[in-house]
């Protein structure tokens, strides 16, 4: 019974080190063999299935939601929170608060972060991060210009060094419009040096965060003053547009779609921010689920989070059977 002695050596060292909390080098010289040979056990014990993992998720988590998300868009990485209710307000509050920790947790120090500025869930993720202790980063990008009433404009300035102060960065502005009044206009400022010298950062960046919006303007745009024309909104919808991120719009297939708007807008394309290394979305709510179904097929998002309800919606949309969370 030669295996069967070897088993139960195997579960005994197992029992010490994750029973009864041992590290191996007290195991090493309890059992009187060197910790190299505690090391080979321990795998061992989980090649026969000795340690068989099991997560338990905790409540107010969905990681069988997440899972599936996962699977079915090719991500790398989704996030759920957990929300009382599906109302917009209390939906970004919630996505802020875990896409702060998220930050928090898994910023480097050196990187260099592309924000779109002009995202209220960014902003409420903005409000909810702690000044950084250990990692800080280089430079906190502005990749969108501001847009609409000059007076508020000042948002996307405040968002962008309000991020860059927490983060230990120095803060790079976008000094022009999101949306210049021409294809003319825009070369114009693309021409400038402070323009330029931000832009050039865009292919360095390592990790961006966006918002996800739908064609219709947020009360934010809304608020600023509306850059679009209900001519230009008209001529998104006929072209198949269901959503954007920083003014780049796309279909319900992801796919880009390309109207004279897009010729205007001063900011990072599509193509650029699919290079960065990391890119983490922002977004939840009914009126933006279909725009996030059609961010996710752009295969340009690493990371998404978003609310329970938000999820159940996605999924069901791709043929998922999955339950629709209750309110609260």
């Amino acid at each position: 019974m030669p295996r069967l002695n070897e088993l139960r050596m195997i579960a005994r060292v197992a029992q010490m080190y994750h029973v009864e909390g041992q590290r191996q080098a007290e195991i090493a010289k309890h059992m009187r063999i060197s910790q190299a040979s505690v090391s080979r056990m321990l795998k061992k014990a989980k090649q026969e299935e000795i340690i068989r993992t099991t997560v338990v998720a905790p409540p107010g988590t969905y990681g069988l939601m997440e899972e599936k998300l996962r699977e079915k868009f090719d991500l790398p990485e989704a996030i759920i929170v957990e929300c009382a209710e599906d109302r917009d307000g209390a939906i970004m509050s919630r996505i802020g608060e875990a896409a702060a920790h998220f930050v928090e947790t898994t910023l480097q120090t050196g990187e260099i972060i592309g924000v779109s500025s002009w995202s209220e869930t960014v902003l409420k993720m903005v409000d909810n991060i702690h000044p950084m202790k250990s990692a800080t980063a280089k430079y906190v990008v502005q990749t969108l210009g501001g847009m609409g009433a000059p007076g508020v404009q000042t948002h996307a300035t405040h968002l962008t060094t309000r991020l860059a102060r927490i983060t230990g960065a120095e803060p790079l502005l976008l000094s022009a419009p999101g949306v210049a009044q021409s294809r003319e206009a825009k070369q114009v400022m693309l021409s400038d040096q402070y323009v330029r010298e931000t832009m050039d950062v865009f292919s360095r960046i390592t990790m961006a965060i966006v918002g996800i919006g739908a064609v219709e303007p947020s009360r934010m745009l809304t608020r600023s003053g509306n850059v679009f024309s209900d001519r230009e909104l008209a001529e998104l919808g006929e072209a198949g547009a269901v959503g954007d991120i920083s003014l780049r719009f796309f279909d319900a297939d992801g796919k880009s779609v390309a109207t004279p708007l897009n010729e205007r807008v001063i900011g990072m394309p599509m193509e650029g921010l699919a290079k960065v290394d990391r890119v983490i979305g922002l977004a939840g709510g009914l009126s933006k689920t279909q725009a996030i179904l059609g961010a996710l097929r752009t295969g340009v998002l690493d990371v998404l989070i978003t609310d329970k309800f938000t999820a159940a919606r996605l999924l069901q949309m791709v043929g998922e059977d999955v339950a629709m969370p209750q309110d609260l």
